[in-house]
């Protein structure tokens, strides 16, 4: 291994964790967008860190323990959050639909109100 490969692993470790507090920002910010972005970049920079084997080493060192209990929490509240949006995300399309003249069995109420007079 060498000392780029090192000084790079300490980095992407250091990016992950800023990545990390930015997806919770989006997030509370119901940005959903921004927040999408943000998981393909920190998906990306995972794959990165699994090319580099240095990232490994750097994993078991007390600096980079300290920065993983850090994440780990944030990690959990981004999937919590995340169950949240889909699920209330679920319920206004759900209450969207009930609505929807469109549907079969609304069919010929749906066709009586488009028609012109």
């Amino acid at each position: 291994m060498s000392g780029e490969q090192e000084v790079q692993a300490k980095r992407d470790w250091e990016l992950y964790r800023t990545l990390t507090h930015e997806l919770i920002k989006f997030m509370d910010k119901e940005d959903i967008e921004e927040f999408l972005q943000l998981v393909d970049q920190r998906e990306v920079l995972v794959d990165r860190m699994k090319e580099n084997p240095a990232c490994d080493a750097y994993r078991d060192t007390p600096e980079c323990q300290a920065l993983i209990e850090e994440v780990v929490p944030l990690d959990r509240q981004i999937m919590y959050k995340a169950k949240s949006w889909l699920n209330k995300s679920r319920r206004q399309n759900a209450a969207v639909r009930s609505y929807d003249l469109t549907a079969p069995k609304f069919g010929v109420v749906g066709n009586i109100l488009n028609k012109k007079m």
